[in-house]
């Protein structure tokens, strides 16, 4: 039986009917290829079905073109979702992602994971950093290649780059959004405050509540569940509900507006709820949910970024990316009672 053979650079390069040296300049997006030059070479390859031997590039230029993702493999919406947008980026900037997930962090765990990376050769390293365990590990995470944690700036090793979501800054909006209608009640039911995320959140609900002078109604703390929200609900009901709700993700939000309607209180008319995520479908919950949104694409960008920076040896900094409020129909100003 005859294998055909795969097309290679030379070939694209008879097609297009320029050198092989034109057809790398094209692949590698040099600057210096005339636009009708590109669009030939570019043709060739669609019409040839050339893919680029990765392996063969990685002997020549002694790179992997791989970065090394470790991550909690949590199925919650934000480290999915920075997952997914690490991925993005590193395939948009021509890097493949190596993922190895830690569901229970150490440093012996953590030292396997590295062996295991480097093993592949990967140029850096992204953790995906949010439990507290993992925050731990990373201080003795001693890695010969450069990293980048998805962590708060104030929790990494020194030295160690961080880019993050501005959580805390989340929090105020939702707080302020909240004063601003009129709500002088404002509750908070918090996430697992052994995530890192969770504490910001709390910290800027209570932090903002400082700042406008509005007495925050005492914590309920959480676990990311719209289980734990009904329960929650049920909970405030019983003590009487506040006017308002700061709830940590949009899970809670959700189990929460459930109990508050099964109970006789609407949602916003009697209590006005806000959420964090800005998961897909909260613009289609009953009512349509106020909520942070953050912007996970861009974290992903400057993840890469960032890595490539220390990659390339140039100096970076840490980075916070800001949120924004997405306003719906589940907040109002307060009841007056007449």
């Amino acid at each position: 039986m005859v294998t055909q053979r795969r097309p290679g650079m030379n070939d694209v390069a008879r097609l297009a009917g320029v050198s092989h040296q034109t057809v790398s300049r094209v692949l590698n997006d040099h600057g210096n290829v005339r636009p009708e030059t590109r669009d030939r070479v570019l043709h060739a390859i669609e019409e040839l079905g050339y893919r680029r031997n990765l392996a063969a590039r990685a002997l020549v230029t002694q790179r992997s073109g791989t970065i090394g993702l470790i991550t909690s493999g949590n199925a919650l919406f934000g480290p999915q979702r920075a997952m997914v947008a690490i991925e993005e980026a590193a395939r948009e900037a021509g890097f493949f992602l190596s993922l190895a997930t830690i569901k229970r962090a150490n440093a012996h765990r953590m030292s396997e994971l590295l062996d295991h990376l480097l093993a592949q050769g990967v140029e850096g390293i992204v953790v995906i950093a949010q439990q507290q365990e993992v925050v731990e590990a990373l201080h003795v995470f001693d890695a010969p290649v450069p990293v980048v944690a998805v962590a708060q700036p104030d929790t990494v090793p020194t030295g160690m780059l961080s880019v993050n979501l501005d959580q805390e800054a989340g929090a105020r909006l939702a707080v302020r959004h909240l004063a601003e209608l009129g709500h002088t009640e404002i509750a908070h039911i918090s996430g697992p405050l052994d995530w890192s995320d969770a504490r910001a959140r709390l910290d800027g609900w209570k932090n903002e509540c400082s700042v406008l002078g509005i007495n925050p109604v005492p914590l309920i703390q959480g676990d990311w569940s719209s289980e734990r929200g009904y329960a929650v609900g049920a909970e405030l009901i019983r003590a009487g509900a506040p006017t308002a709700v700061f709830a940590a993700n949009d899970m809670i939000a959700l189990g929460l507006i459930r109990a508050l309607a099964e109970r006789g209180l609407r949602v916003p008319q009697d209590v006005s709820v806000v959420g964090v995520d800005d998961v897909p479908g909260a613009s289609n919950f009953i009512p349509p949910l106020t909520t942070v949104h953050h912007r996970f694409a861009t974290l992903g960008a400057a993840i890469m970024e960032t890595l490539l920076s220390v990659i390339e040896g140039r100096s970076v900094a840490d980075r916070v990316i800001a949120p924004q409020l997405v306003v719906r129909e589940s907040t109002a100003p307060p009841r007056v009672n007449t």
